[in-house]
């Protein structure tokens, strides 16, 4: 039976599949997930292995074998949730969970030559997105404590991009990282100006990002817009009600907002938004 069944990764877990694509197992290498029971077997440090069926154990710990080394703790799984059945069910080409902040700027910018020293480097904005979008990222990911999860670079249809979504007790941020390295940023009515340019729109842009992703969710999605390394901010009054701007070293205070998601209705909707498939309605 061992030779029939597969292993294939499962967000941050393994998932051991029938050839019908059945799930009879999975091995979670931190412990995560559920309740451990009795039973030790050759597996990480730590972690659990939850059999569906007891009767395929010997078949499920020698297919496991060469991923694991140490102890785990065998037995059933826990009551599954809505979002575990989903985590389960997604297939790994479809899972954005291990997207990196700025995956498609990282895939544009990895083919092109380094730029050659002491000349203009024609991919400079680029590369200053991709440096926003990976603060950005990094100080979304230590929200994670609080229990907030994100998605980076979703991809929408007809090539657009959210930078970040943040699924929390807070809501459902959709966040747009604005390069502004040592630039003043001034914020009025629907334009921001970003030095001595012309003012952009990105507000409406945000706005419109944010609607996108709550039609794909169907929940509410506040826009955010998140300026990374400014020397000035400056909003000229009335700021707008709908959209939230903040610095990038503001990131951490969302860790206080509260009172909309429970811990369940956050996970099930990180099990959507990190699904590909959520967001060709968008």
């Amino acid at each position: 039976m061992s030779a029939l069944l597969r292993v294939t990764p499962a967000g941050d877990r393994l998932c051991v599949l029938l050839p019908n694509g059945r799930a009879v197992a999975w091995y979670d290498p931190d412990g995560a997930g559920g309740r451990g029971t009795e039973g030790r077997a050759g597996g990480g440090e730590g972690g659990r292995i939850f059999l569906v069926h007891e009767r395929l154990r010997d078949e499920v710990l020698a297919v496991l074998a060469p991923y694991v080394a140490g102890d785990v703790t065998v037995g059933p799984p826990p009551v599954p949730t809505s979002a575990d059945l989903a985590r389960l069910a997604l297939h790994p080409d479809d899972d954005l969970a291990p997207n990196r902040p700025g995956e498609a700027l990282h895939a544009q910018l990895d083919r092109l030559p380094p730029p050659r020293r002491l000349a203009r480097d024609p991919h400079r904005g680029a590369r200053a997105r991709l440096a926003a979008q990976q603060s950005v990222g990094d100080a979304l990911d230590g929200l994670e404590i609080a229990g907030w999860r994100v998605v980076h670079s979703v991809p929408l249809p007809g090539a657009d991009q959210l930078h970040h979504v943040a699924v929390g007790p807070g809501g459902v941020l959709a966040l747009y990282a604005l390069p502004a390295r040592g630039l003043r940023i001034l914020v009025e009515g629907e334009g921001v100006r970003a030095g001595r340019a012309q003012p952009v729109p990105l507000l409406d842009v945000a706005r419109h990002r944010a609607e996108r992703a709550a039609l794909a969710l169907a929940t509410a999605v506040r826009p955010v817009l998140v300026v990374v390394g400014a020397a000035r901010l400056e909003l000229v009054p009335p700021a707008p009600a709908d959209v939230r701007i903040l610095r990038d070293g503001e990131i951490p205070a969302l860790a206080a907002l509260g009172g909309i998601h429970k811990p369940v209705d956050v996970e099930a909707l990180y099990a959507r938004a990190r699904d590909r498939r959520t967001w060709l309605r968008a």
